[in-house]
C-alpha cells in the first residue's frame, strides 16, 4: 500500500549546484538551461527533488549567494519565464523543485542596502540592515570583534563614520531581522515563489537570522578537537563531549530566530502539496538542531552531525542514535548529507589514513596525501549507509560519480571569496564545485555544448572523462549504477525510507541493523572481515561479496 506520509519524510532530494551542473548556453556557466536538458538522467538516477542552489540576480560576489533582487533570475542562468518552465517540465517527470532562499544577508546592490547608503546615519532606511557606530577615539575601531565566515572583521566603515555588519563578505551586509518590513518582506517573497510552483525552500545560513540586540563580544572558545595535533581516543571523547555543550553566541543558533521559522511555516501552509522547508542550521546540540524541526517549525533541518563523523563505527552510531532520538522526540525525520557544495568531497575525506572528525564552523584540513581508491571504496559503503537509514537523504551533484575534491586548482583560477578574505592561507570551496563531466575524454567533458567558445568556469582535471556520466552508465560496477541500484531499490522497498531502525548484534568496528519488514544493513567499517548475518537475499553491496564475508570498507544490503 503507498505511503500517505508527506513526500519529505523520505525524499532523497538532489542539489544543483547551478554554475557547474551543466552549461547550456555555451558561455562556460552552468544554467537553468543546462539543468531543463539533464531532467532525463535525474529522473533516471531516481530522486525525488532537486535542491538548486541561489539563481537569484546577483552582481556574484559570492557565487549567488550575494542576492541583488529575490524575484529576479540573474541572466547568467537564464531568465523568470526559464525557471518557470523548469518547474512546469521538472513536475512533468514527477521531481520537485526547491530553491534555495539566503535571508541571512542581501548583496550591497540590493535596492534596500543602496538606499540605506544613500539616506545616511538614523535614517529608516538603514534600519532594516545593521548599522552601529564604532568604538574608540573617533568611533574609528568596529563595534565589536565579531570575525566574518570568510575571514577578516565582520565589519566594513562608511565615508560617514557608521559600520555595517557582515557575517559573510563586505558585499553581503547583514539584515536586521527584528525589523518588521525584513520579515514582511520575505514571507511576500516565499508566496512569490510558492504561487509560481516551488515545493520548498533550503534556508540559507538559517542559523544566523537574529542577533543579540547589544552586540556583544565573542564568547571565549574552546579549543576544539585536533586543533592542538594528535589526541588520544579519550582526549578525542573529551574534545567532542566539550565542544557539544550549547554555547549562548551573540549571533548563531540563537532561540528568537524559530519565531521566524513559525511564521513562514504558516506560509507554506497556505499553499497545497506539502510545501517543504530544510534548514541549513549549524547547532551545538542534537537538541538544539532538533528545535528548527518542531511541528510548528521548518520541515526538515541538515544533518550536518553525520557529514562530520569520522570514519568510525562508535562515531557513526552515536551521530545516529543521537540525531533519532532528538528528532523522533519533536516528530521529525533525520535528513542524512555526505558532502555539499561547502565542503570537501567525502571521497577525499574519506581517502586519509586518519580520517579526522570535523568540528563545525572550523576549516577542514585534512591529514596526509588521498588515497583515492580507498577514498572511493568507503565513500561507495557510506552512501548504502545513508541510504538505507531512516528519513531523507541529500546528493550533492557528482556524488553519484565518486568524484573526488579537485585538491590541486592553480591559485591564479581561484575564486571562492574565502580565498582573498583569508589573506590566501584558505583555499577556500572551489575544488568542490569544479564542472561535472557528462561524456568525452577532455574538457568540457560535455558540461557545455560541442564547440562552446567559453572554457567551464573553473578547469576540470585531464581524468575527469573516466568519472563522466557516459563512461559510467552501464558498469555495473560503476559508483553511478550502485547510486542507480540503490534508489532504485529504495522505492522499492517499503522498509525504506521514513521510520525506524533496530541494530543488530556485531563486533566492534562494524554497524547492522535491520528495517521492517525483512531488511538489514551492514557496514564493516573495521580492518577484519566480517561474516554477514544470516539472510534470505543479497539485495545490493558496494563491492564484490565471496563466501558471505564482508570485507573492511564495505556494505551490504540484504533481504531477512
Amino acid at each position: 500500500m503507498p505511503s500517505t506520509a508527506p513526500w519529505w519524510r523520505s525524499a532523497v532530494i538532489y542539489q544543483v549546484y547551478i554554475r557547474s551542473f551543466a552549461d547550456g548556453d555555451g558561455d562556460g556557466v552552468g544554467d537553468i538551461a543546462g539543468i531543463r536538458s539533464r531532467l532525463p538522467y535525474l529522473k533516471s538516477l531516481g530522486v525525488d527533488a532537486l535542491w538548486i542552489n541561489p539563481w537569484y540576480k546577483s552582481p556574484m560576489a559570492d557565487h549567488g549567494y550575494d542576492v541583488a533582487d529575490f524575484r529576479e533570475i540573474d541572466p547568467l542562468f537564464g531568465s523568470l519565464a526559464e525557471a518557470e518552465q523548469l518547474i512546469e517540465e521538472a513536475h512533468r517527470h514527477g521531481i520537485r523543485v526547491i530553491p534555495d532562499i539566503v535571508p541571512n544577508h542581501t548583496s550591497d546592490q540590493h535596492a534596500w542596502f543602496r538606499a540605506a547608503l544613500a539616506a545616511g546615519p538614523g535614517s529608516p532606511e538603514r534600519e532594516r540592515y545593521v548599522f552601529r557606530p564604532g568604538r574608540g577615539p573617533g568611533g574609528g575601531e568596529p563595534p565589536n570583534d565579531w570575525v566574518s565566515c570568510f575571514g577578516g572583521p565582520a565589519w566594513t566603515r562608511l565615508p560617514d563614520g557608521q559600520w555595517y555588519l557582515h557575517l559573510f563578505a563586505p558585499q553581503q551586509p547583514d539584515l536586521n531581522w527584528e525589523h518588521p518590513e525584513v520579515r514582511a518582506e520575505f514571507e511576500s517573497i516565499l508566496r512569490f515563489w510558492f504561487g509560481r510552483g516551488v515545493d520548498g525552500f533550503r534556508i540559507d545560513v538559517a542559523h544566523g537570522l537574529v542577533k543579540d540586540p547589544e552586540l556583544p563580544d565573542l564568547p571565549p572558545r574552546e579549543e576544539p578537537a585536533g586543533v592542538l595535533g594528535p589526541l588520544s581516543r579519550r582526549d578525542e571523547a573529551d574534545a567532542a563531549n566539550r565542544i557539544r555543550r550549547h554555547l549562548d553566541h551573540p549571533h548563531w543558533d540563537r532561540d528568537e530566530v524559530h519565531d521566524i521559522y513559525r511564521a513562514w511555516r504558516k506560509v507554506a501552509d497556505e499553499f497545497p502539496g506539502d510545501r517543504s522547508f530544510v534548514a541549513e542550521a549549524w547547532a551545538d546540540t542534537p537538541e538544539r538542531l532538533a528545535a528548527y524541526v518542531r511541528r510548528d517549525g521548518l520541515h526538515t533541518a541538515f544533518n550536518f552531525d553525520f557529514l562530520m563523523a569520522s570514519w568510525d563505527a562508535k562515531d557513526l552510531r552515536s551521530v545516529i542514535d543521537d540525531s533519532l532520538a532528538m528528532l523522533g522526540a519533536v516528530g521529525a525525520p533525520a535528513t542524512w548529507v555526505l558532502s555539499n557544495h561547502d565542503v570537501m568531497r567525502h571521497p577525499s575525506r574519506y581517502g586519509r589514513k586518519t580520517v579526522k572528525r570535523w568540528v563545525a564552523n572550523e576549516p577542514y584540513r585534512p591529514e596526509g596525501p588521498p588515497d583515492l581508491e580507498l577514498g572511493r571504496r568507503r565513500a561507495r559503503a557510506a552512501a548504502l549507509l545513508m541510504l538505507a537509514l531512516p528519513g531523507g537523504a541529500y546528493i550533492y551533484q557528482g556524488e553519484e560519480l565518486g568524484l573526488p575534491e579537485v585538491e590541486d586548482l592553480p591559485e591564479a583560477v581561484l575564486q571562492d571569496p574565502i580565498w582573498e578574505r583569508s589573506g590566501h592561507t584558505d583555499r577556500g570551496r572551489d575544488g568542490c564545485r569544479v564542472p561535472l563531466p557528462w561524456s568525452g575524454r577532455s574538457e568540457p567533458y560535455g558540461f557545455s555544448p560541442a564547440g562552446a567558445a567559453a572554457a567551464p568556469w573553473l578547469p576540470q582535471p585531464a581524468n575527469w572523462g573516466e568519472f563522466s556520466v557516459q563512461a559510467q552508465t552501464g558498469d555495473e560496477t560503476s559508483m553511478l549504477e550502485l547510486y542507480r541500484a540503490a534508489l532504485r531499490l529504495r522505492r522499492e522497498l517499503p522498509a525504506l525510507g521514513d521510520g525506524t531502525l533496530t541494530w543488530l548484534e556485531a563486533p566492534d568496528g562494524v554497524l547492522a541493523f535491520r528495517r521492517a519488514p525483512g531488511f538489514a544493513c551492514v557496514v564493516n567499517l573495521s580492518a577484519e572481515a566480517h561474516p554477514l548475518p544470516g539472510h534470505t537475499s543479497l539485495l545490493l553491496s558496494s563491492g564484490p561479496v565471496e563466501g558471505g564475508v564482508l570485507a573492511p570498507d564495505h556494505a551490504a544490503w540484504l533481504a531477512l
